[in-house]
């Protein structure tokens, strides 16, 4: 397939550059319209007891269920009582109930509520719920924002709540994107450019990469129509697009200079390079996209839409990188090397040499390297151990934020507001009889002796400590509707609804009212469902990757070795990650400087989305250095020397690799969206510690310990392999060198590309 590949972009260069160009502006015009599709949730569970019960309450209780809070400020020296504003105020509340999308409008007054009302009297409340799916309610709190935020008479209106917290959260990932797209294409291109020595040889990753977003968005814009995605697919399509894309593009110019300074003519070196470097291209490509598609077996959207997006860009990036680039390529010949900044053969040696005497002291103090290194990385990520698992809420936005500034201000001002209500259904409990009130009433009275709770309101009365204190209002008769019966459980704690109490409340409950077929929801218990399904999918999705990979690594080396070896040290990789997670954004250290606030526990999802991608990556650069390995040992058999010449003629590609993609992730852990930051420096630590580490030092060490034995297989296997086997190599090659070599700097082909390259 890649022979016939090469074979007809030499031939027909045009014809696949203009398929290329007419896809990337139907691109374009397809995914103009991604950002506005995209949803800020996906984090519940939508089978769990948590999505049952609020997708009654959405359908039965709106009122109970408000996503839009009006807060509304009287002007200084004023009170939300005086009669003037009062009445500017009831006539606010009015003009929302009259909007068509708006149900259950509540405000301090139309009910008196105390816990409508701030303690100094200055600030006012008005709650309603914007019916409709995500979208829907979205685009009416665009349309309804400006008419009713700011100046209204003499009143202030600030606007927050869930929808207006999350619609926020979604415009700032927008912007925040934008602005690393910015960043990160032009350092790229700087990199770049450093690394290959010329600019037009530099911009061609560049291109691979922009191909790959824009097709990328375009298929996401299709999903979109068939099932929800995250606003977070964003970032990992730029991320990984331009980051795996490049890595592709690095090699396959790399191969394609290589095959030029051998003497090939640019058709032959074209074809060569997709035969050769394609394959490695395609095996990285695969490997990656195992690692993401086990975010598939989560029924979280969240982690779904993620997949979606991740295999898309993983194979689109290796088809960009196998046409689009060798088309070029085709095109440019020598050329490629024009506009060159500094000369490519100067210091290349003193570069090489350098890099295999690191090797080579590696591995002759290998012991001391693997456990060193690996008691550093362990020890890095131990913070991780006291990991809390949480949601996201509306710290997550920057302080200058309107919604959390106006979400802070209900926390801070208004005493009486509980945030912490629990809703829970009791099902077969709408009917108006007394044997009905007397089951509502007894399961309200146990509730309200808990610990933990302060009172149960219900359609039989208020409960506190397990006896009923107020009898029902009026408006307590429309909690029993459509054959449920809804209690609101308050709870003590008056942290975040989703504190760490909280959950524990939610799990109190459901043993409580669980056996007389009560059904428990809110934020809290959507918290507690989606850890739960987390925790179920982990294992079958950590399975597929293991299986993935030692399969995989098998059909590339025919070692039953290396590919429990790549595991465990794709694992040591992401140690540093984790504990820095912890450390960092669960715990607040550098807060202040990268202007985020912690919130004492990590969004429950990001850590799977974090395994994922980094696995991922670490599988790309473990497979550029494994192969060129296997490739020197397979011309060779010095096993030794194989170690040191894949090593070499591979650590300035991985390296160059591992500075673009951090580049890139660094500029999306800009994003003033904190779990945005943790995902982009998160991963950018990963991925160097991986490079500069992983590959550089306890892989050579490692391998150097286990010595011939790394390529061991079972008799049967290796005829299995010879047969499937995967091969970068698909031709005669130079002699390997003698074995003495590893003594010293070894020359290969490779020396003439500086850096690897």
């Amino acid at each position: 397939m890649l022979r016939l590949l090469g074979a007809h972009v030499v031939r027909r260069p045009w014809l696949f550059l203009v398929a290329a160009l007419v896809l990337v502006l139907d691109a374009i015009l397809l995914g103009a319209d991604l950002p506005d599709r995209l949803g800020s949730g996906g984090t519940t569970d939508p089978g769990s007891e948590s999505a049952r019960v609020q997708r009654v309450l959405e359908a039965h209780y709106p009122e109970q269920q408000p996503n839009l809070v009006l807060l509304v400020s009287v002007p200084e020296g004023g009170q939300v009582d005086d009669r003037a504003l009062a009445a500017q105020g009831a006539r606010l509340a009015e003009r929302l109930a009259f909007e068509k999308p708006v149900v259950g409008v509540v405000s301090y007054w139309q009910t008196g509520l105390a816990e409508l009302r701030s303690h100094d009297g200055r600030q006012a409340v008005i709650a309603a719920r914007i019916t409709g799916d995500e979208d829907r309610a979205r685009s009416a709190l665009e349309e309804l924002a400006p008419r009713f935020r700011g100046g209204q008479g003499d009143l202030t209106v600030r606007i927050t709540g869930p929808l207006a917290v999350r619609d926020e959260i979604q415009s700032t990932v927008a912007e925040d994107l934008a602005r690393s797209e910015l960043i990160a294409l032009p350092l790229t291109l700087i990199v770049l450019v450093w690394v290959f020595g010329g600019v037009l040889a530099a911009a061609l990753p560049v291109l691979v990469g922009l191909v790959t977003v824009l097709a990328t968005g375009a298929v996401l814009r299709i999903v979109t129509g068939f099932t929800e995605v995250s606003v977070f697919a964003q970032n990992l399509t730029t991320a990984l697009g331009l980051g795996l894309a490049i890595d592709y593009a690095l090699l396959i110019v790399r191969r394609f200079r290589e095959e030029l300074d051998a003497g090939a003519a640019p058709g032959d070196a074209v074809a060569r390079t997709v035969r050769t470097a394609g394959r490695t291209v395609l095996f990285s490509a695969l490997t990656v996209a195992v690692a993401l598609s086990a975010m598939l077996v989560f029924p979280l959207y969240f982690l779904r839409s993620l997949a979606y997006a991740g295999i898309t860009v993983v194979l689109v990036s290796a088809l960009a990188a196998l046409t689009v680039l060798p088309a070029v390529l085709a095109l440019l010949g020598r050329r490629v090397d024009a506009l060159t900044v500094r000369r490519r053969r100067r210091g290349t040696a003193r570069r090489l040499a350098a890099g295999g005497r690191v090797t080579l002291l590696v591995m002759r103090r290998a012991p001391l390297v693997t456990i060193a290194v690996t008691g550093v990385l362990l020890l890095l990520g131990l913070p991780f151990l006291n990991a809390r698992f949480g949601t996201a809420d509306h710290r997550q936005l920057p302080a200058s934020s309107q919604s959390r500034a106006a979400q802070e201000s209900l926390r801070a001002d208004f005493d009486d507001l509980p945030e912490g209500a629990v809703p829970v259904l009791l099902r077969d409990g709408g009917a108006a009889t007394a044997e009905a009130r007397e089951r509502t009433g007894r399961i309200a009275g146990k509730l309200s002796a808990l610990t933990g709770v302060t009172r149960v309101e219900s359609s039989a009365g208020t409960y506190r400590d397990g006896l009923r204190t107020e009898v029902a209002s009026p408006a307590d008769s429309g909690r029993r509707t459509a054959g449920y019966d809804l209690l609101t459980v308050v709870a003590e704690d008056d942290t975040a609804a989703t504190s760490a109490a909280h959950q524990d409340l939610v799990g109190v409950l459901r043993a409580a009212a669980g056996p007389d077929g009560a059904s428990v929801g809110g934020p809290a218990a959507e918290v507690v469902d989606g850890k739960a399904a987390i925790g179920r999918g982990l294992a079958p999705a950590l399975a597929l990757i293991l299986l993935g990979t030692l399969v995989l690594v098998f059909l590339l080396t025919g070692s039953v070795v290396l590919p429990v070896l790549t595991v465990l040290l794709n694992g040591l990789s992401l140690t540093a990650m984790f504990g820095a997670v912890v450390l960092v954004f669960q715990e607040g250290a550098l807060s202040g400087p990268l202007g985020f606030t912690a919130t004492g526990d990590v969004e429950a999802t990001l850590p799977v989305l974090m395994f994922c991608v980094a696995f991922g990556l670490s599988m790309d650069y473990g497979v550029f250095l494994v192969a060129r390995i296997k490739e020197h040992y397979d011309r060779g058999g010095d096993h030794r020397a194989s170690v040191l010449a894949g090593t070499r003629s591979t650590g300035g590609l991985i390296t160059a690799a591992a500075v673009v993609l951090s580049v890139v992730f660094v500029s999306i852990g800009l994003s003033r969206i904190t779990n945005t930051k943790m995902l982009g420096l998160g991963v950018a630590l990963a991925v160097l510690v991986d490079a500069l580490v992983v590959r550089t030092l306890l892989v050579p060490a490692v391998l150097a310990l286990l010595g011939p034995r790394t390529w061991w297989a079972p008799a049967p296997l290796r005829r299995l392999h010879r047969r499937l086997g995967l091969r970068e190599d698909a031709g005669p090659e130079p002699q390997p060198p003698a074995p003495h070599t590893p003594a010293g700097p070894e020359r290969t082909p490779h020396d003439r590309e500086p850096a690897a390259l």
